[in-house]
């Protein structure tokens, strides 16, 4: 089993920040998905979800900002094997320019309404519908 954490940002008008992959990663290549990745051997998921985040956008975050929205088990087929992701989320007063692109084609804000109509990861496919219908994107979005 392989560990992952990933974050969703969420501006001021309700867009969550979303990556859209290349064409090298073993998993979903050519997808849209959250910035995030795998934990280090030992690592923390929030420890993992703030460097993943600062590592693939260059937004750095207390670990304090971060709401974990959900721990759920995806299916990654290239490695045969279910996994756990920690999913967590925050609101931010950020823009496009203020991210930067460390990983994937881009990182962009994407509207509430587009993003279940994107071509997403499993995992994205997995928990994205029930954090923009949830309690926690309502709360952020506030």
């Amino acid at each position: 089993m392989h560990r992952f954490a990933c974050v969703v940002l969420v501006d001021p008008h309700g867009r969550l920040l979303l990556q859209e992959r290349d064409e090298h990663p073993v998993i979903d290549p050519e997808k849209w998905g959250m910035c995030g990745g795998h934990l280090e051997p030992g690592e923390d998921p929030l420890t993992g979800a703030v460097r993943e985040l600062e590592e693939e956008t260059g937004v750095l975050l207390a670990p304090g900002d971060l709401t974990l929205v959900e721990v759920a088990t995806v299916f990654h087929a290239a490695y045969d094997s279910h996994d756990e992701l920690s999913f967590y989320a925050a609101a931010v007063d950020l823009t496009d320019d203020d991210v930067v692109c460390g990983e994937g084609r881009q990182i962009v804000f994407v509207e509430a309404e587009r993003v279940l109509d994107l071509d997403l990861t499993g995992s994205a496919r997995q928990v994205l519908p029930g954090f923009l219908s949830g309690p926690v994107y309502s709360r952020l979005c506030a």
